[in-house]
């Protein structure tokens, strides 16, 4: 749980703010320049670059190589050694082999790069999305768009001043299946909703524990770093790991638990933040140098409905058929999402009412954005990616100021709320299913905070506030204002 004082966060946002002008001043962060944006034609290809390659970038390459109208320029990553194998991986056959850039400064210098793939660790995503977007390029960044709610807005701020094309990699909005599902669902045959749950029934195993040391050669550590603190090289909290490490990643709420985070906000139909969070859990089943809860439960409370996530790193059953997945209730039946391609409606017997199939091409999407230059022709453009990422830093600024609880004693956090109290009960059995002694463990409940939706502010919590931003470190800084 981290502390910050209110001085401190005030010392540390003014600190941010010089650091910004100064970079700006001595030009050390890319600036918006229209000189820099190139015209793309209805016949011309569309020149890409993928930021960040070790893991989903590598999809991201693969996927654009598979659109005809994209040639792959550039590769940018930190590290050499994994640049090299994907350079030649989108170079084979009679392709040409991408620029290789370890400098995304560099990398958008480049007058004929027309768009940006970022598939960074969280930290970055932001900045790397900024810094493209200011420079004159299109961008497709992975989700979570954002490390904290405040660099999102700032996101969506310079995409609209820009004038850029931004789609969140949340593909499962561009996936027939779930689309014709959320039209029954908005339709109103599922009648009044009243719940949306999200779950991430994913195994994760411990991770160990690993000795600080210097970064393997070939990689530029400082870049890697970027926005965040200083801190020696450790490979827990390098590639991959970096996830459950909460300078860089947001745990699996905001790994994988994003995308079904946004698809309980899309069936919800909400273009707003909830009036109130509350979250809570723990690393349950091993010691590890793991920071984020391996095991989580957030609640979301928007007044006419709710949002419950369910987090779950040890090995657990399905939930009405989903591991992965979302159910969404509403007064006539529910709607079941098992993965990223289909849904299935139940009535209120159980009985299958209605099936829906069908993937789709998110790639492809904003490629067809990109020539339009029309924002709404995006599935999912970088405010919806915003709202739904917004989401799961809630749930963890709850979850990170919570104070430890006994299982053994009853908890009265959840008001009047039966789905809440019977939600937390599953969560207990399945902790004890998979050998948690409850009566001798204890759990983080987070306090239940009220956020105003408007100001996008905490209201009368001081500390919460501080977590929705961070200390930038120069030059790596997201701008105080678009």
């Amino acid at each position: 749980m981290d502390k910050i004082s209110r001085r401190g966060f005030f010392e540390s946002a003014l600190a941010a703010a010089a650091a910004a002008l100064a970079a700006d001043s001595a030009g050390a962060t890319p600036s918006h320049d229209r000189r820099r944006e190139r015209r793309v034609s209805a016949n011309d290809k569309i020149h890409m670059a993928v930021i960040g390659v070790n893991g989903r970038g590598k999809d991201h390459v693969m996927g654009w190589l598979g659109h005809p109208e994209v040639e792959l320029v550039a590769i940018c990553d930190i590290d050499e050694r994994v640049a090299r194998g994907t350079i030649m991986l989108a170079g084979r056959g009679d392709r040409p082999k991408p620029t290789y850039y370890q400098d995304i400064r560099k990398l958008l210098e480049d007058p004929k790069l027309d768009a940006v793939s970022i598939a960074t660790p969280n930290h970055w995503h932001s900045l790397a999305a900024i810094w493209a977007m200011q420079a004159g390029k299109d961008v497709y960044v992975e989700k979570p768009v954002c490390h904290n709610v405040t660099e999102g807005r700032r996101m969506v701020q310079v995409a609209r001043k820009t004038n850029r094309i931004c789609q969140a990699g949340t593909q499962i909005r561009s996936s027939a299946g779930p689309i014709a599902a959320m039209e029954y669902i908005h339709s109103g045959k599922l009648g009044k909703i009243t719940l949306a749950r999200g779950l991430c029934y994913k195994r994760r195993d411990s991770i160990g524990h690993r000795q600080d040391g210097v970064a393997p050669e070939g990689v530029d550590y400082d870049i890697w770093l970027g926005p965040a603190p200083v801190r020696p090289f450790n490979p827990n909290r390098f590639h991959y790991n970096w996830h459950w490490n909460w300078d860089y990643g947001n745990g699996d709420l905001g790994n994988q638990g994003i995308h079904q985070m946004d698809v309980c906000r899309w069936a919800l139909n909400k273009s707003v933040h909830p009036q109130s969070v509350l979250g809570l859990g723990g690393r349950f089943g091993y010691e590890d140098d793991g920071q984020t809860p391996n095991t989580e439960l957030t609640f979301y409370d928007y007044g006419d409905a709710h949002l419950i996530f369910e987090v779950r790193g040890l090995p657990t059953q399905p939930l009405k058929g989903a591991t992965v997945g979302n159910i969404v209730y509403g007064t006539e039946g529910y709607v079941v999402f098992p993965g990223y391609n289909s849904a299935v409606a139940f009535d209120t017997k159980d009985n299958v009412v209605q099936k829906f199939e069908g993937g789709g091409d998110h790639y492809g999407n904003f490629l067809k954005a990109v020539r339009s230059r029309n924002v709404a022709d995006l599935h999912a453009d970088i405010l919806e990616g915003y709202l739904s990422s917004a989401l799961c830093h809630l749930g963890n600024i709850s979850y990170r100021l919570g104070e430890s609880q006994p299982f053994s004693a009853k908890t009265g956090a959840f008001g009047e709320d039966k789905e809440a109290y019977d939600t937390f009960g599953r969560f207990e059995q399945h902790l004890a299913e998979d050998g948690i002694q409850l009566q001798q463990t204890n759990y983080t409940l987070g306090p239940r905070l009220k956020f105003n939706s408007k100001a996008e502010r905490f209201e009368h919590h001081a500390q919460a506030n501080e977590l929705l931003t961070r200390t930038y470190r120069a030059p790596f800084v997201v701008p105080v204002r678009a």
